[in-house]
């Protein structure tokens, strides 16, 4: 089933590679979920001869084409590994940067998430944030609550051995039994509950690891990893990832190829 027309110019030029594309993607077998680990401002800045705080304002550019595109192609949802329980090590005067453009990030663009109709989640101990950092989530989640378009997380002090403590210690103050226990009982309690997990994980800056990253979640994703830095990633290596996604098949352990999105069984909707 090919894309529309009418999509297609919203998307990508005519006669640009990226709807060359485009026009290959089967809208009916997209992943529902794509989380991506956004690496290589640093490496983008080093290589220009700039601080690295010059890779982090490049990427915002990155980001906000890769959250325009996911949602106009019409993903459930994407999720961004923004900054890590690890990340807090790095110097107080980068760390504070981060943290001031994620709030100039979110500020100018919620009208953009508005006009999309994304609805904009945090996931991660929030509450290892800054007061002004957690006032300005807050406006945006309850600006954006009632959407009903892509769901557009962003992991902020997110480990994902942490997530799964969390979700351990809530099950231990629900009292849960032992050997009543299941799979399902600990997702309910993740900070993506109620999310399908994700079907692709893409890497940029041609790193081989997983980060820490949705460690539970990413047990069937699909894994795409390109050497494009972090600023540099646009629409068309998001195009190129669905493309080879696409071409996967995949099977679960099992012996037969399984739909693109995944048994029922590993939804969580």
């Amino acid at each position: 089933m090919p894309i529309s027309p009418h999509d297609l110019s919203q998307l990508a030029a005519p006669g640009s590679e990226e709807e060359c594309l485009l026009r290959q993607i089967d809208p009916g077998r997209l992943p529902r979920h794509v989380a991506i680990i956004m690496d290589g401002n640093g490496r983008w800045a080093r290589r220009r001869r700039l601080p690295r705080v010059a890779g982090h304002r490049a990427g915002i550019a990155a980001v906000r084409d890769a959250v325009e595109t996911s949602a106009r192609l019409g993903l459930q949802v994407l999720t961004l590994y923004a900054f890590s329980q690890e990340n807090w090590k790095r110097p107080r005067a980068e760390v504070d940067t981060l943290m001031e453009l994620l709030k100039e990030y979110v500020r100018k663009e919620l009208g953009t998430l508005m006009d999309n109709g994304i609805r904009f989640r945090v996931i991660g101990r929030s509450g290892e944030l800054s007061d002004s950092v957690r006032g300005e989530i807050e406006r945006a989640l309850e600006a954006t609550g009632r959407n009903d378009g892509m769901v557009f997380n962003i992991a902020l002090s997110y480990g994902g051995r942490a997530e799964i403590v969390d979700a351990c210690r809530a099950l231990l103050r629900e009292g849960a039994s032992p050997e009543a226990l299941g799979e399902e009982d600990l997702a309910r309690h993740l900070y993506t509950a109620g999310q399908p997990d994700p079907d692709l994980l893409i890497r940029t800056s041609g790193e081989m690891r997983v980060s820490n990253f949705l460690l539970w979640q990413i047990a069937y994703a699909e894994i795409w990893v390109t050497s494009t830095l972090w600023p540099d990633f646009r629409r068309k290596h998001l195009f190129e990832a669905i493309l080879d996604y696409q071409r996967r098949e995949r099977r679960y352990g099992g012996i037969e190829p399984q739909p693109q999105s995944g048994p029922a069984s590993l939804a969580r909707n």
